[in-house]
């Protein structure tokens, strides 16, 4: 066992008064849910399900989100199956809570990683198999589940460079824990070689595409939809999804240009981390009036004067891109000192929505890599740029070559669901194996 991993064992040993303290902290700042927060210590209330139990986890929003239609293919698929899907955040909870999980599938708050709460939530639970999202290793978890002789798979896995060039510094730990897995599913071949290099065995990995590609798409809410259609009418509009509050004041010069060749067109915007939301009215009341600005968590109303509505709400995002031609995918503009590392663009896609993106797409390069050999998005560097995009895109003849292409890919990206499904299909088989007679 590499020393690293020693001492961070050694410490998550004696850690149980930190982890106390340090919950105790995130809740007096509202950055923990008081009604569950002991769930993180390995409390729980709910009652664990007869029969086979699968155990999914994920660190927060997105991750979780990924997984929302495997679990639900699983459980059609297999009836006598029960689902636990943990999570870190209060957002992932509130993100699950608006989109309703498929039956038989229950959150609950992922043990901090010290051994008393994790035994805890072993004792209670007793799952049969360890589903790991992306690439959130726990050491004390993943001890746990190996030693209680669970069957342990890595899914859904990625490095980017910036990761990549963390990780090396720790290679031998990062090693020893993916060989924890019993499989390594790796979203694409870059990854798979940067693992290769950060110690993971070769045996164990196989690519599997990006699973996130081939999810349902985003909930609807069609009552609301229909009000603020009503209210938007025949205006012209764009989204601005997932961004970040340090590009912003771009997007806000980009309305704002737009607008001046548009009069009345209207800016949807939803930033990433919500509790930023005043920094985002900042950046609009910087150029537009506050007549012009409304928002979603006052209850304000879309009227002729409104021109940048934030849409400051979690699990709505499938109702701003069901009110849209075209969206800007965030997180991916140029910042000065800051490198972005933009956003997925399959929630846009399958909904129909024209694709647009800035230079900063780090974390999504092999995505978008694909996108662009098909012509299925459009790349903008600045806040003139996007203007022109903008209020081009509101022509469904500049939109539909970009939407062709996209749909080319989104066919293409069945192939992770299907394979995921198939492995949790054996896994099962397994297990049933195993069972004692």
């Amino acid at each position: 066992m590499p020393l690293l991993l020693r001492l961070y064992l050694g410490f998550a040993a004696v850690s149980a008064p930190f982890w106390r303290t340090v919950l105790w902290l995130r809740q007096r700042k509202g950055r923990e849910d008081s009604a569950r927060v002991t769930e993180k210590r390995g409390y729980v209330t709910l009652p664990r399900p007869t029969g086979r139990l699968l155990w999914f986890h994920a660190v927060s929003v997105g991750e979780a989100q990924s997984l929302v239609t495997l679990l639900d293919r699983l459980t059609k698929a297999h009836p006598d199956l029960s689902i636990l899907l943990t999570t870190h955040t209060v957002a992932s909870a509130q993100a699950l809570a608006q989109r309703g999980l498929p039956e038989r599938v229950v959150h609950q708050y992922a043990p901090a990683d010290y051994p008393g709460a994790v035994r805890r939530f072993m004792a209670h639970w007793h799952p049969d198999a360890l589903i790991v999202a992306e690439a959130d290793m726990w050491p004390v978890m993943l001890m746990h589940a190996k030693r209680a002789g669970l069957a342990m798979v890595l899914l859904n896995t990625h490095v980017t460079e910036r990761r990549y060039n963390r990780r090396r510094k720790a290679a031998a730990t990062n090693g020893y824990l993916m060989n924890m897995f019993d499989q390594i599913l790796v979203q694409d071949a870059v990854s798979l070689e940067r693992f290769k290099d950060l110690g993971a065995p070769a045996e164990k990995m196989q690519l599997m595409g990006v699973l996130k590609a081939a999810s349902d798409p985003l909930p609807d809410k069609p009552e609301d939809r229909a009000a603020m259609r009503a209210a938007i009418g025949t205006r012209p509009v764009w989204l601005a999804a997932s961004t970040k509050s340090a590009e912003e004041p771009q997007l806000m010069q980009a309305q704002a240009l737009a607008v001046a060749q548009v009069a009345d067109l209207l800016m949807l915007i939803a930033p990433r981390q919500k509790a930023e939301a005043d920094k985002t009215e900042a950046a609009a009341r910087a150029l537009f009036p506050a007549t012009a600005i409304a928002r979603r968590s006052r209850g304000d109303q879309i009227t002729a004067e409104t021109l940048v509505y934030i849409a400051d709400t979690i699990g709505e995002m499938g109702l701003w891109y069901r009110l849209t031609p075209v969206a800007y995918t965030g997180s991916s503009m140029p910042v000065e000192g800051l490198v972005l590392t933009g956003h997925n663009p399959f929630e846009a896609i399958a909904l129909g929505v024209m694709v647009l993106h800035g230079p900063q797409i780090g974390d999504f390069a092999h995505v978008y890599g694909r996108l662009h050999a098909e012509g299925g998005a459009l790349e903008v560097a600045s806040a003139a740029e996007m203007a022109q995009a903008v209020t081009a895109a509101q022509d469904p003849a500049f939109r539909a070559p970009y939407l062709a292409g996209a749909a080319r890919i989104h066919a293409e990206n069945m192939h992770p669901l299907t394979m995921v499904v198939a492995l949790m299909g054996d896994l099962l088989r397994d297990l049933d194996q195993l069972k004692p007679a």
